[in-house]
């Protein structure tokens, strides 16, 4: 029998968020995006009651961190873990390189030419600059820890990575096979993609918060140069897709037909990458 919570108000449902005025644990349905964290029916509206110390203490470890979330937490250390080995490796703070960055970053011509399909997923956990690892860092804090509350640790980790080969796939669509491409953007856009679907879940409209920032951060995608538009596209579709599915099934006597329907999307970005690939001249 499962240790995780129930939904207050459908007690056949488990989840690992929490209401954060009154602590009470509600699923993606109860669920109502508030300015600062979220809120169950009863406290979405204006009035609501002050937090009790209880209440505070849940709010506050879920700010801080980790311990509701402990796939983001992981995630981000071996992100900053890799990044230090590629400096030392590099040429310094804002100049990484060296062996591990040659071998993991995503080439389309290398995988042509050596078969290094594997680079659909380590080129996740590389990143160009400082400020390129912090601000991705800064997101999957944010984005993630709430992401990873809602659908649950293992259903958060399926996401992240079939949201990153779908982005790794729709960069290599649309970049030339020389193009050299690292970053947890791709995941990071997943993690949007799936703020998107949790969001209609529990309103009923598109028209939130999580458009908002998808919004703008596509806007920045095509504004700034030298910004995979492919890898941002594909891991936000890859996210939207992936977590219809395992919101859509999670209740479902058969509950692995989400994770099952995930993986379809995992195979369908390796077909679009492999396409690509074999239309190299």
């Amino acid at each position: 029998m499962s240790d995780a919570p129930h939904c207050y108000r459908h007690p056949g449902r488990e989840t690992l968020v929490s209401c954060s005025e009154c602590g009470r644990p509600i699923c993606e349905e109860c669920m109502n995006f508030a300015p600062v964290g979220i809120k169950c029916p009863d406290h979405a509206g204006v009035g609501a009651p002050r937090p009790t110390p209880q209440r505070t203490m849940r709010t506050a470890k879920r700010k801080f961190g980790g311990l509701d979330a402990p796939v983001t937490t992981v995630l981000i250390a071996l992100n900053v873990l890799v990044y230090i080995v590629t400096v030392y490796q590099g040429g310094g703070v804002g100049r990484p390189g060296g062996e591990l960055f040659l071998d993991g970053a995503l080439v389309g011509a290398l995988i042509d030419v050596q078969g290094d399909w594997y680079r659909l997923v380590t080129a996740m956990f590389l990143h160009a600059s400082l400020l390129h690892l912090g601000f991705n860092m800064l997101a999957l804090y944010w984005f993630g820890t709430v992401v990873e509350q809602a659908l649950g640790t293992w259903r958060f980790l399926l996401l992240y990575f079939v949201s990153g080969i779908a982005g790794s796939a729709g960069a290599l669509a649309l970049s030339d096979p020389f193009a050299v491409t690292v970053g947890a953007s791709g995941a990071i856009y997943g993690i949007l993609g799936a703020l998107l679907v949790l969001e209609y879940r529990a309103t009923g409209s598109f028209a939130g918060q999580a458009l908002g920032l998808i919004v703008i951060n596509l806007a920045l995608t095509f504004a700034i140069p030298n910004i995979s538009i492919g890898g941002h596209l594909g891991g936000l579709a890859g996210g939207i897709l992936a977590t219809f599915a395992l919101a859509h099934f999670r209740y479902a006597r058969r509950r692995s037909v989400g994770p099952a329907l995930v993986a379809l999307i995992a195979v369908a970005s390796l077909v679009v990458a492999y396409v690509r690939i074999e239309s190299y001249v």
